[in-house]
């Protein structure tokens, strides 16, 4: 399969108006009703938390959707019934939102292997200074090395995508443990090409909500 097939299947859903759960291997659900999607889990991104019990459960649904639009697991749909209070939310906001995440991500630290694994910071900072966010130091003094990028989102209190923009940025400054990808050129001795452009998002998919794609960038910089 191809991380393309899961957007499809649930452009395929919203089309139909499918109301039940389409859940992708062991890695979590997401549910839906009439076509759109009302609430994900993901084994990678803890639940709803905060103030705002709305503004909460939208960010966890974002966030278990980042992990679950990117899955190679098999997608099977069951028809099944959904809570009718939740808000939906349309496939085109989704793919849109798990875009502009990896995008940064990818920008900060181009290994998605840190985004899953245990968080150990390094023994020795071999740079004589660092600048750290809160959310930084936050995780480094609570990492322990066995505790995932989403397990310290949940114990922490944060939403799990600033934790993981927050440990690809440690990453990148080099006070994680981790294998520094190797470049393509370095690998072959040629140019690495640049990224391949995205494709557009289907015509007959309902389109993004930019209200609430604003909504919660907002959210984000203020929790993050």
């Amino acid at each position: 399969m191809t991380v393309a097939d899961i957007p499809e299947v649930l452009g395929s859903l919203e089309r139909a108006r499918g109301t039940g759960s389409l859940r992708v291997g062991e890695e979590g659900a997401l549910h839906i009703r009439r076509g759109l999607v009302t609430g994900a889990e993901s084994r990678h991104a803890p639940g709803a938390g905060g103030h705002d019990p709305e503004l909460a459960a939208l960010l966890a649904l974002f966030d278990a959707a980042y992990f679950l639009l990117g899955s190679d697991a098999e997608p099977v749909f069951t028809e099944e019934p959904v809570d009718a209070a939740s808000p939906g939310i349309t496939v085109a906001t989704l793919v849109h939102e798990q875009r502009r995440r990896r995008g940064l991500l990818d920008a900060a630290w181009p290994d998605g292997a840190v985004d899953v694994a245990p968080v150990e910071p390094v023994r020795r900072v071999r740079r004589q200074r660092v600048i750290l966010t809160g959310l930084q130091a936050e995780i480094l003094l609570n990492a322990d090395g066995t505790r995932t990028p989403a397990e310290l989102a949940r114990d922490l209190g944060r939403t799990a995508f600033a934790c993981l923009l927050a440990v690809r940025g440690l990453a990148a400054a080099s006070l994680l443990r981790t294998e520094a990808p190797e470049p393509e050129a370095a690998r072959t001795g040629t140019p690495r090409p640049g990224p391949a452009p995205r494709p557009e998002l289907p015509a007959e998919w309902a389109p993004a909500d930019q209200d609430l794609l604003t909504r919660l960038r907002t959210a984000l910089v203020e929790l993050g």
